[in-house]
């Protein structure tokens, strides 16, 4: 069959060519690919850099898709055997969650995979403390903050506090019902900027997908605010950085719970069933994905397209 195919770690464009075809174990099934995106983790884990990598190359990179079955059904898939993964004319599944059949499969492949980033912490904290007053997302302006700004609006959430940086890309997230901070650099000026934007009243829930300096500045300013409203702070990615240093006078000074959030973090029969209501959202159009579709022979095209819409892979 034809795939896309990463020779070796260390950031190689995948290349369009021959790869043996997916055999399927006795609780697997071939499907055959409909629309499969290029996010943030695919490049990681092609890399050989991400924590889930399994250092087996050549493979074919991929973590999910909208796929159809050989009865027709459409239906959302991932979690491949490596060496394969998604990124291929055909898969062995063991996943296979039926799709609306009107359901957009390109929203669905490229707004999954972030949008589920931020669904699954969200929901979890409505389910054990209820849906917060105020969220504050770091990295807003990146496709998995957009669609955090989304997910907290239909959930009720009242006031989302978005940092991030670019004034053009922060104003699209105003106009998604933020408020928006903008990251300059100095950590300081951005303890005091996001400070600001909190004023008295500290988030009940942070999304943190930039780590790093940023989580510094949001913990310094976190500490300054009066009171002791409780905090869940959620480590999601680590776009500024894998390391941040933690003030032990922020976790004395209020109830504030300090996790991570990423797929060996769930319970995965709570994100099986997550993952059905938020396919469900994507399909009825109640969240925006913004995605551009490639043929899958034009990978390597799109492996290296500048930064905008997510990319998706569609047959061809």
């Amino acid at each position: 069959m034809k795939a896309a195919v990463v020779a070796a770690a260390g950031g190689a464009v995948p290349e369009y060519q021959d790869f043996p075809d997916p055999r399927a174990r006795q609780d697997q099934q071939i499907v055959d690919l409909v629309a499969t995106a290029i996010h943030p983790v695919v490049r990681a884990k092609a890399s050989g850099a991400h924590y889930s990598s399994t250092g087996q190359f050549p493979l074919v990179p991929g973590v999910d898709a909208v796929a159809r079955t050989a009865d027709g059904t459409l239906v959302y898939t991932g979690e491949i055997d490596a060496p394969w993964g998604t990124f291929a004319e055909r898969m062995a599944v063991t996943l296979a969650l039926p799709l609306p059949e009107d359901a957009d499969p390109v929203a669905v492949a490229a707004g999954i995979n972030p949008g589920m980033s931020s669904w699954m912490p969200l929901t979890a904290h409505a389910d054990e403390f209820g849906t917060p007053d105020t969220v504050m997302i770091l990295g807003v302006t990146g496709a998995a903050g957009g669609l955090a700004v989304q997910n907290a609006g239909a959930l009720g959430v009242r006031r989302v506090i978005g940092v991030g940086r670019g004034a053009d890309s922060l104003k699209r997230v105003a106009g998604l019902g933020a408020e928006t901070v903008e990251i300059i650099g100095d950590k300081e000026v951005d303890a005091t900027a996001i400070g600001t934007a909190l004023g008295t009243e500290a988030p009940d829930l942070v999304l943190d997908f930039l780590w790093g300096g940023a989580a510094e500045s949001a913990f310094q300013a976190l500490a300054a605010v009066p009171g002791a409203g409780s905090t869940s702070y959620v480590e999601i990615g680590g776009a500024a950085g894998q390391q941040a240093l933690v003030p032990a006078p922020l976790l004395r000074s209020r109830p504030f719970r300090l996790s991570g959030s990423g797929i060996g973090s769930f319970d995965m029969r709570r994100y099986v069933a997550q993952l059905v209501t938020y396919a469900g959202l994507i399909a009825d159009g109640k969240v925006d994905v913004s995605a551009q579709t490639y043929p899958l022979s034009k990978v390597s095209e799109a492996w290296t397209a500048p930064q905008g819409p997510r990319p998706v892979l569609i047959p061809g």
